[in-house]
C-alpha cells in the first residue's frame, strides 16, 4: 500500500519561492509516474508537472522556467519547487503517484497561497 503525505505548503508574496514535498510510505521504485496536481477555488484539478522513474519531466505551460519537479528516490519524497510565484498559483497542490500495475494514489493536499 502506498500513501503520499504532502508539506511545505503556506502563504508566500508574489515573485517568492516555496518548495514542496510529497513522501511517499512504500516502496517508491514501483511508482513510475509522479506528479503534482493542483485545484484552485472553482477550477478544475489541473496537472502542474510530472517526471518518471526514469526522470523524464513533463510540465504545463503556465509554470515552465518557474517550478521544478524532482524525485530523490533514497528519501523516498518527491518535491516540486517552485519560483517566481503568481497569484495565479494559489491553489491546492496535491501529490499523485501511478504504479507500475496502474494503481492511482492520491495525497491529501497541501495549500499554497500567493498574496501581498
Amino acid at each position: 500500500q502506498v500513501q503520499l503525505v504532502e508539506s511545505g505548503g503556506g502563504l508566500v508574496q508574489p515573485g517568492g519561492s516555496l518548495r514542496l514535498s510529497c513522501a511517499v510510505s512504500g516502496n517508491i521504485f514501483r511508482l513510475n509516474v509522479m506528479a503534482w496536481y493542483r485545484q484552485a477555488p472553482g477550477k478544475e484539478r489541473e496537472l502542474v508537472a510530472s517526471i518518471t522513474s526514469g526522470g523524464s519531466t513533463n510540465y504545463a505551460d503556465s509554470v515552465k522556467g518557474r517550478f521544478t519537479i524532482f524525485r530523490d528516490n533514497a528519501e523516498s519524497t518527491v518535491y516540486l519547487q517552485m519560483y517566481s510565484l503568481k497569484p495565479e498559483d494559489t491553489a491546492a497542490y496535491y501529490c499523485n503517484a501511478v504504479h507500475q500495475y496502474g494503481m492511482l494514489y492520491w495525497g491529501t493536499g497541501t495549500l499554497v497561497t500567493v498574496s501581498s
